[in-house]
């Protein structure tokens, strides 16, 4: 058995176990009152829960991800940019280094949405230029996951104690949304003469679709305009 087939082995227990944890409880602590522990595993819950089920918009960007190459060792690659891209803005922004302003970061989130998904349209080869793409919208990725945590009243002694776990939550749930693309479509269509035409192109153009939508909908509610 190869070293990936056995990683995946090894994580979808974890998965699992988390998924239910997250789906089944709700983050309503008093930070200040709890210990070191538990404050790491409510972070790390919350950090699931910001991707499965309450993060949409980013379940779209890593479908989008997968779509074009859904082999899993091209889609790590991509999915490991976009990770150490947004724990570098989520880190800054809990410690106050940077103040990304919401209303021009989620439009922007969704907008990369859009253009990642009508590269898969307009592009039929994984390019190397799309990790660095990636990358960059992994910032923008950041900055929106910093706006969950700031305000919830975490000690400032637990601040690395909650990023680490709230990541490390964020990646259980993308590897679940990856995984679960892989074992419902990937593994079996791939490969498939007809799997770019059938899937990656009418898929993508219905999350650009969806994605454009939210991309206006939050420049109409910054701008006042609803």
């Amino acid at each position: 058995m190869s070293l990936l087939k056995k990683l995946i082995c090894l994580l979808i227990p974890i998965i699992c176990v988390a998924s239910v944890s997250a789906l089944a409880h709700e983050l309503n602590y008093d930070f200040s009152k709890m210990s070191r522990t538990d404050i790491g595993l409510a972070y790390l819950q919350l950090g699931f829960q910001h991707i499965i089920p309450k993060g949409i918009d980013h379940i779209l960007f890593v479908l989008s991800i997968f779509l074009l190459n859904p082999k899993l060792n091209k889609v790590i690659w991509q999915a490991t940019a976009f990770t150490i891209a947004h724990s570098i803005t989520l880190g800054l922004a809990m410690y106050g280094v940077i103040n990304p302003p919401a209303e021009i970061i989620e439009p922007v989130i969704a907008l990369s949405i859009v253009l990642v998904a009508l590269e898969n349209v307009i592009t039929e080869k994984l390019h190397p230029w799309r990790v660095l793409i990636i990358f960059l919208f992994g910032l923008v990725h950041g900055m929106g996951f910093a706006s969950v945590l700031i305000g919830l009243g975490l000690p400032q002694k637990e601040f690395i104690t909650g990023l680490v776990s709230f990541n490390i939550g964020v990646e259980i749930g993308q590897i679940t949304v990856i995984l679960t693309a892989y074992f419902l479509v990937g593994m079996w269509f791939g490969n498939k003469r007809w799997y770019r035409k059938a899937i990656v192109i009418p898929f993508s153009i219905v999350i650009a679709c969806i994605a454009m939508y939210w991309t206006v909908e939050r420049l109409a509610g910054t701008m006042g305009w609803v």
